[in-house]
C-alpha cells in the first residue's frame, strides 16, 4: 500500500544507499558490457521501436549505460530529447545531435552531467514524447520506481499527467535492481515497463 510519512522516506533512503553501493562495485568493463546488452533489449520493446520522439537521458558513472541506445534511436530516425537540469531541479529539454552535441555541466556539488548543448525547448517539450525513458535505482513487481530522490522526474511525471500526455514510461536498470517491493508514496506513479540487460518486463497496460 502506498503511504506518506517519515517511514516511507527513511525506507527509500536506506534502499538507495544499498543500491548505490552495489553499483559502485561495477567496473568500467561491466558497465560497457551491460550497456550494449541494454540497447539490444530496449529495441525489442515495440513502443520504443516505433517511437518518433523519445525523451531519454545520458547515463553517468555506474548507471546502466544509455549512450549506445541514444545512438541507435537517432540512427533509425527517432528524435531524441535529453534533459537539462534547472536550478530548481525541474528539467528543460534539448535535442540530441550525436556525441559531439553533449557538454559536461556540474550543478553545484552534484555529479557532472552530460547535457545537450543546443537550443532549449522548454520543460513542456517532454509532453511530445511517445516514450519517456526514466533513470532509477530499482523497480518492483507493481512497476513502482525508486528514483535518486532529487524530484526532477516526479515533476516530469506530474507535467505529463497535468497536460494529458500518455507516453510509455520505461525505466532502465540492471537485472538485480528488479526487486520485490519498493517503498511507495501517494504521489508515486508506476512505469509501464523495465528494460534490463537480460530482457523486458511489462507491468501495466498503456493508458
Amino acid at each position: 500500500m502506498s503511504h506518506n510519512g517519515p517511514s516511507a522516506e527513511s525506507d527509500k533512503r536506506a534502499l538507495r544507499r544499498d543500491l548505490i553501493a552495489m553499483r559502485s562495485r561495477l567496473t568500467a568493463d561491466d558497465v560497457r558490457e551491460y550497456e550494449a546488452a541494454l540497447a539490444e533489449r530496449a529495441e525489442e520493446l515495440p513502443e520504443l521501436a516505433g517511437a518518433r520522439t523519445v525523451a531519454a537521458y545520458v547515463s553517468v558513472g555506474s548507471e546502466p549505460g544509455t549512450r549506445a541506445l541514444l545512438d541507435a534511436l537517432r540512427a533509425r530516425g527517432a528524435r531524441v530529447l535529453l534533459p537539462v537540469l534547472l536550478p530548481d531541479n525541474d528539467l528543460d529539454w534539448g535535442e540530441y545531435g550525436g556525441p559531439d552535441s553533449l557538454t559536461r555541466v556540474r550543478h553545484g556539488g552534484k555529479m557532472a552531467l552530460l547535457e545537450p548543448a543546443g537550443v532549449r525547448l522548454g520543460p513542456d517539450a517532454v509532453t511530445a514524447a511517445d516514450v519517456v525513458l526514466l533513470p532509477g535505482l530499482a523497480v518492483d513487481a507493481r512497476g513502482m520506481r525508486l528514483g535518486r530522490g532529487g524530484g526532477s522526474y516526479d515533476r516530469v511525471l506530474a507535467r505529463l499527467e497535468r497536460t494529458g500526455a500518455h507516453p510509455a514510461l520505461v525505466v532502465l536498470l540492471y537485472d538485480t535492481e528488479v526487486v520485490e517491493r519498493v517503498p511507495a508514496q501517494a504521489h508515486d506513479r508506476p512505469v509501464h515497463a523495465v528494460v534490463t540487460p537480460s530482457g523486458v518486463r511489462r507491468f501495466c497496460a498503456r493508458m
